[in-house]
């Protein structure tokens, strides 16, 4: 049993507290929130204790911490959980500047200790299928990825302004997806954003557009579009065009009855945001963390993808405001 201490009790800690809680294998010990009722309600619902952080990583009964807290404070944690001989499941992203993010991967690999990112999109069964297909070489060569990722409706600007922004915020589980399919890190990247949604995330230097398209060394494509607003729904979707065919994920409904008259062929609009659309990636994610723990095996998802996902986040920036395509070196990529 994988004892748990959980930091952070908003809504991602509290998301992560039900896949903890469903699998069989781990349960929450503790939690631990700068609000401290808030870690008094999470941990009460699952018969935890509230604890400090301090407490937490102290306490050598709990194997393992959940990092859900704000991003600015990601890199410190890691590095103070591994120091303390803690496995951790950080969310995304590891930092907000790929300096501290490199340097948070040298620290807490040093301790050896095992860290995975939170990038739970590769866990969706969907996605999974597609990459497994696409693995077995049923469409031949990758040629041309294509990943939709728009929100329903644009967080406020005051969010905006902390988070890093659209490509470090939103489109970094985009850049980790299509490194994740086809199998490495893109030679450029060249992104062009807009602020067409909400004049006051521009007014904080930010975009709610944006379109970004990657190259391979050996020609490869891929293009991610995000947009803040699609009052549709969550728009979650991925078509990759092969050599011999194509692959594609489609969005997942609220249902799947449709009906079809005179008048034409309605149905279901897609699930409304990400804690009904990717609650299953979130239990299998977990699942996967708790599986690597006991097999001594590698984590799915590790710090150098949190570096790359970051760096490629890095380079859109860049390029969006410059309107310059940026090369990809590995030094950019944590790899040199």
């Amino acid at each position: 049993m994988v004892r748990v201490g959980i930091l952070g009790a908003g809504r991602i800690g509290q998301v992560h507290g039900s896949s903890i809680s469903r699998n069989p294998d781990s349960e929450i010990a503790a939690v631990a929130d700068i609000y401290t009722p808030a870690a008094e309600e999470l941990a009460a619902k699952y018969g935890a204790e509230a604890k400090t952080i301090e407490e937490i990583l102290a306490d050598p009964s709990i194997d393992a911490v959940l990092i859900a807290t704000s991003t600015d404070t990601h890199s410190d944690l890691l590095e103070a959980a591994t120091a303390a001989g803690k496995a951790v499941l950080c969310e995304k992203p590891l930092d907000l500047s790929l300096k501290r993010a490199k340097s948070c991967m040298a620290t807490a690999g040093a301790t050896g200790q095992p860290v995975m990112l939170g990038f739970n999109r590769r866990f969706d069964p969907n996605f999974t299928a597609l990459k497994t297909a696409f693995d077995a070489g049923e469409i031949g060569k990758g040629e041309l990825l294509q990943v939709t990722s728009f929100d329903p409706a644009p967080p406020p600007p005051a969010y905006v302004k902390k988070s890093g922004g659209i490509f470090r915020d939103m489109a970094i589980h985009d850049f980790d997806i299509v490194c994740w399919l086809y199998g490495g890190a893109p030679k450029t990247v060249h992104a062009v954003g807009s602020c067409l949604v909400d004049p006051g995330i521009g007014a904080e230097g930010d975009f709610d557009t944006a379109v970004i398209t990657l190259t391979w060394e050996d020609g490869r494509i891929a293009v991610i579009h995000n947009s803040r607003r699609a009052g549709y729904g969550y728009d979650q979707r991925i078509e990759l065009l092969g050599s011999d065919g194509l692959l594609s994920a489609a969005n997942q409904l609220e249902n799947t009855v449709t009906k079809l008259t005179t008048e034409g062929h309605i149905g279901a609009k897609p699930q409304y945001f990400f804690l009904e659309r990717y609650m299953r990636a979130y239990e299998i994610e977990w699942a996967a963390f708790v599986e690597a723990l006991k097999d001594g095996t590698a984590m799915p998802a590790d710090m150098g993808d949190g570096v790359a996902a970051l760096a490629l986040a890095e380079a859109a920036t860049l390029s969006a405001k410059s309107g310059k395509t940026v090369e990809m070196t590995a030094e950019m990529l944590g790899k040199a």
